[in-house]
């Protein structure tokens, strides 16, 4: 690949997530800090709600009528300069979160197009493309280290001052990238092309509707994570929250090297069940560390983040792929995000938020107690779901060799 396209979309993506990680894992501390805490399960419901909607934006604008390029500057210009309003309304909830909410509905698609446009400038997807996309895990992890490392800045509005900046200087640095056009001019699409319906109806069968609902189900307490863990290592006593959670992005990236190695052993069904297991794990490993603050087992809670991560939605997108044709392989993976990331999240937001408004309270040992009671519901509910998913899911197209020889199509797809 020519160095400077390799560069410059490297550095793409490491601004990407950058702009994300910088304020994402702070947000819930710093409501806190100001006086918000009821409503920060209301900062990441509206991520979901962002999920949803990109679909389709991407599939019924930025995909047929724009340069790739020319619509990630606007959008992260625009997303920019909300987000770094957003803590001028710090004294206003609902407007606080409005912003939130419009930042996200600018960044949300930008995911997707960054993909896009990495993939068309591309000469070989299969080895270039993860040497790419890996700066974006880099630049989420250099994001929590700056902000709260070395700023120290957890529990201020300089996060999302500086997801602002980054995200301005992201957009206009997107005008320099290279010249991608709209991928699908001129092409007729609908709704349920959008959000893979088409795709679902030739997918269907009682090993992929489990996976479905098994997915569905799993995010509802992943939503307990990312709202509330950073709130909860504050809480018990951990300094530079953000820093600590990037170990589990560190995590993601080591054990993204080894899920071919493991897909190859265990197949889908037990790469699954790994990564559900490992969530219950977390989830209990916070519920037992809550009364006493104990170190270890909140780290390594958090560093469970890369199984958790890798063994499930990484897995679960070589599932789909390997399921799905190449004519629906796009829609299948659409539709798999929109339950997950949209519907799931959203969920799983709310009635997260609404057992942390109703449970966690008090100061002291009285907050830390009710932590522990907390973090078990999420351990109990993601353990049903673990158990409803190894007794009835049985794929055997996936098991043993197949496994292997799913990795090796999804890698050449």
């Amino acid at each position: 690949m020519n160095t400077r396209v390799f560069s410059s979309l490297s550095a793409m993506m490491f601004l990407e997530f950058f702009v994300w990680g910088a304020w994402y894992v702070t947000v819930g501390n710093y409501m806190a800090e100001i006086g918000m805490s009821d409503a920060i399960y209301w900062a990441y419901t509206v991520g979901p709600i962002g999920a949803m909607i990109s679909p389709f934006f991407l599939g019924m604008i930025a995909d047929r009528f724009f340069p790739t390029e020319k619509v990630l500057g606007v959008l992260h210009i625009i997303g920019g300069i909300v987000i770094f309003a957003a803590p001028m309304a710090a004294g206003s909830p609902s407007t606080f979160i409005l912003l939130l909410f419009l930042h996200m509905l600018c960044y949300m698609p930008t995911v997707g197009l960054a993909n896009t446009l990495a993939f068309h400038n591309l000469t070989n997807q299969e080895k270039e493309f993860p040497a790419i996309r890996v700066f974006g895990t880099i630049g989420w992890i250099v994001a929590g280290v700056l902000v709260s490392y070395f700023l120290q800045a957890d529990k201020t509005a300089l996060p999302l001052q500086i997801a602002g900046v980054a995200g301005v200087a992201l957009g206009f640095f997107s005008f320099t990238l290279p010249h991608t056009p709209p991928p699908a001019a001129g092409q007729k699409v609908s709704v349920r092309e959008i959000l893979g319906i088409d795709a679902y109806r030739q997918l269907k069968s009682k090993p992929f509707n489990i996976f479905i609902i098994s997915s569905f189900l799993i995010c509802i307490p992943l939503a307990a994570y990312y709202s509330y863990a950073p709130v909860f290592i504050s809480a018990a006593g951990l300094e530079n929250p953000a820093f600590s959670m990037s170990f589990g992005q560190m995590s993601e990236v080591v054990f993204m090297l080894l899920v071919p190695f493991f897909f190859a052993r265990l197949g889908v069904k037990w790469m699954l069940f790994v990564g559900m297991l490992a969530w219950v794990l977390r989830y209990a490993l916070f519920s037992i560390a809550a009364p006493a603050g104990i170190f270890w087992m909140i780290m390594g809670g958090i560093i469970l983040h890369g199984i958790c991560y890798d063994f499930f939605f990484v897995a679960g997108q070589i599932y789909v792929d390997k399921k799905s044709t190449s004519k629906i392989r796009g829609q299948a993976q659409g539709f798999l995000v929109f339950v997950t990331y949209g519907v799931g999240m959203l969920i799983g937001a709310q009635v997260t938020g609404w057992l942390f408004n109703a449970m966690v309270t008090g100061e002291g040992q009285d907050l830390m107690n009710h932590w522990q009671q907390y973090w078990a519901i999420p351990a109990l509910f993601a353990g049903a779901v673990m158990l409803l998913f190894i007794m009835t899911f049985n794929d055997k197209s996936t098991d043993g060799e197949a496994a292997e020889a799913a990795v090796t199509e999804s890698s050449e797809s």
